[in-house]
């Protein structure tokens, strides 16, 4: 675990100095607090892979911070700059994550020290199958006890190569495709599930902006229509999440900070256009519709309505927290603000949505995969057209009273529920009962000052009662 200085803390540091003020909040017995911030356990792998006739050593790991509930849930990370004080914190931040949004897994967070860029498809596939091997081995990945999904480095191609490698090891299991989510949909994944976490941002924004208390204290007015915005880091999610927020809701992306620089343009970016720029350039530089510059982390200081920094931890510091000028900071990434940016941000008045919230929209829809896979079913199969049937009789009835619908109107009356209706109604609902929790917790509880710390609470609450109930303690 890394050192730490008199002036930062360490990821898994920050993230325990922020659920120790919802202990303190309401008074957990500390005993109890101990229990549920340890991690369970943790497994270092080193393996060799022949890579163009040479041996490489390639180190990894998987963290399950808790199994309160099974299995426990998260993320495989590929990245140069991964370390084992980065997995363990990202894995316990699953488990609250979990607990806050109702999903019945614990948390488990996996990475390997790798720059994805540097190796083919066919090598990161013997690299994948290796590790798969690694963590199947030593009972760290199972549809029962731990399951992986995608994360920054990693994606359906990948997934997919960790359940198959499963399925040879264990052909006996019948529910081996649920072994890990964010699988390809032909390939036992679901729809909806790639958009999931920038959706997920976007029904926080919505449900945070029909809560008028909420927007008045901070300094706004209003819902999300002609807001500006900065997004840091146009990857799956931020992408996502500005292009839903610009086009669905009529926000304005004012400025879009990536590795090579940033781009301006006050009227709104073209997220759409830019994305696709992005794919055939891969830079930001040159897009014609917004001005280019270098300074890309200074823009983190632009003056904007919402801030969602969807990049990297610890992006929102000591150093720049006192320049933030955004009204509004919503965590797309996980651990993008750190715990001392986090008190400055909170006696500067600037209201943060946090990441253990805003970006569960992934594991909210992994959960539903994960139970579409146990159940061999595909959701909306039995009712689909039954349902069709019925709307079809309820407008023939509403057209020998009122005459014939138009036939847009009359389309719409009479759709039957697809998977993906079924999959963001599922989601839209838990972003909007997990907002009204929080926001409970803030009215209710005077030492509760920011929704961070409702966050925690209600997670750290939940999983005491499991403790509790199984007689732990």
């Amino acid at each position: 675990m890394p050192k730490t200085t008199l002036t930062q803390y360490s990821f898994c540091q920050s993230l325990n100095n922020m659920v120790d003020r919802a202990v303190k909040a309401i008074g957990l017995d500390p005993r109890i607090a101990e229990a549920i911030k340890a991690c369970n356990s943790l497994l270092q792998v080193r393996f060799p892979v022949k890579i163009k006739g040479r041996t490489q050593v390639f180190t990894g790991w998987r963290a399950t911070h808790s199994t309160h509930r099974l299995p426990a849930k998260g993320g495989i990370r590929y990245s140069p700059k991964v370390d084992q004080d980065e997995i363990e914190a990202m894995a316990a931040l699953m488990t609250y994550k979990c607990a806050i949004v109702d999903v019945p897994f614990g948390g488990s967070k996996g990475g390997l020290i790798i720059d994805p860029s540097k190796y083919d498809r066919d090598e990161l596939q013997l690299i994948t199958r290796r590790f798969t091997l690694e963590l199947a081995r030593k009972g760290f990945l199972s549809p029962a006890t731990n399951v992986p999904a995608p994360d920054m480095g990693t994606g359906e191609r990948e997934m997919s190569w960790i359940a198959d490698t499963y399925k040879h090891l264990y052909p006996e299991d019948i529910n081996h495709i649920a072994c890990v989510t964010g699988k390809p949909v032909h390939h036992g994944g679901i729809q909806g599930r790639r958009e999931a976490t920038g959706r997920g941002v976007e029904y926080a924004l919505q449900e945070f902006f029909r809560h008028k208390d909420a927007v008045k204290a901070a300094r706004m007015s209003g819902g999300i229509e002609g807001k500006r915005i900065v997004v840091q880091g146009l990857g799956n999610v931020g992408y996502a999440a500005a292009k839903f927020l610009s086009e669905t809701d009529g926000a304005k992306i004012i400025a879009v900070l990536e590795r090579d620089g940033v781009l301006y343009n006050p009227d709104g970016i073209k997220i759409e256009a830019l994305h696709n720029y992005m794919l055939e350039h891969k830079s930001v530089k040159g897009f014609p519709e917004a001005v280019f510059s270098k300074k890309n982390t200074a823009a983190l200081e632009m003056e904007c309505d919402i801030l969602i920094p969807a990049a990297f931890e610890g992006q929102i510091h000591a150093g720049n927290a006192e320049n933030i000028k955004a009204k509004l900071i919503a965590e797309a990434a996980n651990g993008p603000v750190t715990y001392k940016a986090d008190r400055i941000l909170q006696k500067r008045h600037i209201t943060v949505l946090p990441d253990v919230y805003v970006n569960a929209g992934g594991v909210i829809v992994s959960y539903f995969e994960w139970i579409r896979n146990l159940s061999h079913i595909r959701f909306g199969r039995m009712q689909r057209r039954y349902e069709q049937l019925r709307n079809e009789r309820i407008t023939t009835i509403m057209e020998d009273h009122m005459g014939t619908l138009a036939e847009g109107v009359k389309s719409d009356l009479t759709h039957g529920v697809d998977e993906i209706d079924l999959v963001r109604s599922g989601l839209e609902d838990t972003m909007r009962n997990a907002f009204q929790e929080m926001n409970g917790v803030l009215l209710s509880n005077r030492k509760v000052r920011d929704f961070r710390t409702a966050a925690f609470v209600i997670a750290v609450q939940k999983i005491a009662r499991s403790y509790l109930d199984i007689g732990i303690y």
